[in-house]
């Protein structure tokens, strides 16, 4: 019992400090590009708070790609996403620990709260748990709630390896090259009916598809 807790501590303790140290010397070794970056600094300079989503298995290196000063990020509550939190913080941002389903209640006014308070989101709004690259409604909610534009984006590497998790986590290798493609922003009408909503979620999730597979096939022109 005691080694298990002192596992467990170790984990809590070194995991976020580790997982920044990691992405940060990951990202040094990289060159990135950027498609559409105007898209985002439209909304920045502009002060407009955004909601940026992207797929759970792209996730690692989004943190390079936000120019803004005001972030929060919605993180699973479960072990893994405190520690992903933690190490998140490190970076300037603001964990949110909740889902990304319509059920995060907690998590959707936390979020809205956010937006109101001049905040930025990031969201992955296929976790934590998939399916993998199905959109589930929370990011839909929050920005028929809040007014804020969702802004689809992707990565991908030139060089990476997807592991054999629910989501196919990508992990770019270093010294490779890595792009971030923004989409067009797409807002919610807060009037509309739940058909109206189902369209829009699978607009985003179309979207962001597409994006991916952009991405995906950017270093093979």
């Amino acid at each position: 019992m005691f080694l298990r807790t002192l596992k467990k501590n170790l984990v809590s303790w070194l995991g976020p400090w580790l997982a920044y140290r990691v992405i940060r010397i990951l990202g040094w070794t990289m060159r990135f590009e950027v498609v559409n970056p105007e898209i985002q600094r439209a909304f920045l300079e502009k002060d407009i708070p955004l909601i940026g989503a992207f797929w759970h298995d792209r996730l690692l290196m989004m943190p390079f790609v936000y120019e803004g000063n005001k972030l929060s990020f919605l993180v699973s509550p479960h072990r893994d996403g405190q520690i992903v939190g933690k190490g998140l913080r490190r970076f300037g941002f603001n964990p949110i620990f909740g889902s990304s389903s319509r059920d995060g209640s907690s998590a959707i006014k936390e979020m809205v709260k956010a937006i109101q308070n001049g905040s930025d989101i990031a969201i992955a709004p296929d976790g934590p748990r998939g399916p993998r690259h199905r959109l589930q409604f929370g990011v839909i909610e929050l920005a028929r709630r809040t007014g804020s534009p969702i802004l689809p984006l992707s990565f991908s590497a030139s060089k990476k390896k997807f592991f054999k998790t629910w989501d196919r986590f990508l992990l770019p290798y270093p010294l490779s090259r890595g792009v971030f493609i923004f989409g067009e922003p797409i807002y919610i009408d807060p009037s509309g009916d739940r058909d109206y909503l189902e369209k829009m979620r699978l607009l985003v999730e179309r979207r962001l598809n597409e994006l991916t597979e952009e991405a995906d096939r950017y270093f093979n022109k």
